[in-house]
């Protein structure tokens, strides 16, 4: 087939189901079949659900990067940058490369993978003075700060100050939030034993979230075990509770409570890319509104999947249910649409989306764990195994599998040593400077892009 009539796929995004469908296309398809192309700011995947234990320092980043490149069979050719507005009359998507150089990309069909960005409200000082916990290089910058907090409030001699200093807010009570706030404190709680001058019980840790529970999803019995467990270390959890405003050395809460802090982290939920904004489409609470075999009804060739698309849940009986923004539906879903992109491209007719749940695991540091595989409500060791087993097996490739086992192994052996690695000897990078929401262009700044009435790279 000539390189001139050959389709070309775009798929947008790196994430669990972009990185699925890339790997469905590129197996399934002949080379000479379609042209496939992929826009993704880094090429690796980024294992999400263990980012807590890169910033706890259990894991390395590189161990929960998998790289794109490794395969020897990958033909994928990779844009690195972020699409910042598609065009869906021209078959069009703008792109801003990591030079800050603007791109456009025609396609014949294209699968919208561009994940979520960290939800955030009108709250004075959020931005400027939370740090988020949504990529590798967040994960990693938090535990420098946590780190170096430590180091501060040890050579402090004034006793505010080393409060302050001592003291930490997680916000959100989901997985993330939940999670980031367990791992973190074993990592205090473990460091301060080489801080002679610290006094341990000035170290105290604040997990705060508007819901009345903490992770809903597990049920009332392994959501209070949870509570207990984290109780139990010391963790403050103020349930029915946001933040009112932030500010650099204090944290101002709903209930009024003034908390003097030098740590904030902001994992109160997520929202949909704001690419998806950039197409004009009918959308569900941010989310493009797709059919269940995934694609945009009236426009062809455009699909849409993860977190960016309100894919409805056939498993549920639920009238208008749409499936969760979670990793085990996103890597599923990208194979789908992977076989409805090759159906559409032969001509052959699409299959509709349909996954149940397989359960939950988290994963609490150390010992502590609570899943519900199939339904089966597990605590303790066997949760952990659980956990770590799923999250193991999930991993894309055996070099990624063998550095998370050996990382999991070294720490259980030798613990931890509490090294920097230099984030912090630059000026801070809080909330806003990890995500470039304000980067994405209008339906009309796209349209005039594409028409050449304003071009975007002059």
């Amino acid at each position: 087939m000539d390189n001139v009539t050959r389709p070309r796929i775009l798929v947008v995004g790196a994430g669990f189901a972009g990185v699925a469908c890339v790997r469905r296309l590129e197996r399934k398809l002949a080379p000479d079949e379609a042209d496939v192309t992929l826009v993704a700011p880094f090429a690796y995947q980024l294992y999400l659900p263990l980012l807590p234990q890169v910033a706890s320092g259990v894991l390395t980043p590189q161990s929960i990067a998998v790289s794109l490149r490794r395969s020897k069979k990958y033909r994928t050719r990779i844009i690195p940058g972020g699409a910042i507005g598609v065009d869906l009359k021209a078959k069009v998507c703008v792109i801003r490369t990591i030079n800050g150089q603007i791109v456009d990309e025609p396609y014949d069909y294209i699968v919208l993978a561009p994940g979520s960005v960290t939800r955030t409200f009108d709250i004075p000082g959020l931005t400027d003075h939370a740090f988020g916990m949504k990529t590798l290089a967040e994960a990693a910058y938090i535990r420098d700060h946590v780190i170096s907090q430590l180091d501060l409030a040890d050579s402090s001699q004034d006793p505010a100050e080393r409060a302050a200093r001592l003291q930490f807010v997680v916000v959100g009570g989901g997985y993330a939030g939940t999670e980031t706030a367990a791992c973190l404190q074993r990592l205090t709680h473990a460091a301060v034993k080489r801080y002679p001058r610290i006094d341990p019980a000035l170290i105290k840790w604040h997990l705060i979230d508007i819901a009345p529970k903490l992770m809903p999803e597990l049920g009332d019995k392994l959501g209070r075990s949870a509570q207990e467990i984290l109780r139990r270390r010391g963790i403050e959890i103020s349930l029915g509770v946001s933040i009112g405003k932030a500010g650099p050395e204090e944290v101002t809460f709903t209930d009024g409570r003034v908390i003097p802090t030098r740590t904030l982290i902001w994992t109160a939920g997520v929202v949909a890319s704001p690419l998806i904004a950039t197409l004009g489409a009918e959308t569900v609470r941010g989310r493009l509104a797709v059919a269940a075999e995934m694609n945009l009804p009236g426009h062809d060739g455009v699909f849409a999947l993860g977190d960016a698309a309100a894919v409805p849940d056939k498993a549920k009986d639920e009238e208008g249910a749409v499936c969760p923004p979670t990793a085990q539906h996103a890597m599923r879903q990208g194979k789908r649409v992977a076989d409805n992109v090759i159906a559409t491209v032969r001509n052959q007719p699409m299959v509709p989306y349909v996954h149940k749940d397989l359960g939950l695991v988290v994963d609490l540091g150390g010992k502590d764990a609570v899943s519900k595989p199939l339904g089966i409500e597990l605590r303790g060791l066997p949760a952990q195994a659980v956990a770590r087993g799923y999250h193991w097996s999930a991993l894309r490739t055996n070099v990624a599998k063998t550095r998370v086992m050996t990382n999991w192994v070294l720490n259980a052996l030798a613990g931890d040593d509490f090294v920097r690695t230099g984030f912090q000897s630059r000026r801070p990078a809080k909330l806003h400077d990890f995500e470039y929401i304000h980067s994405y262009l209008t339906p009309e700044q796209v349209r005039a892009h594409v028409d050449g009435t304003d071009r975007l790279d002059q």
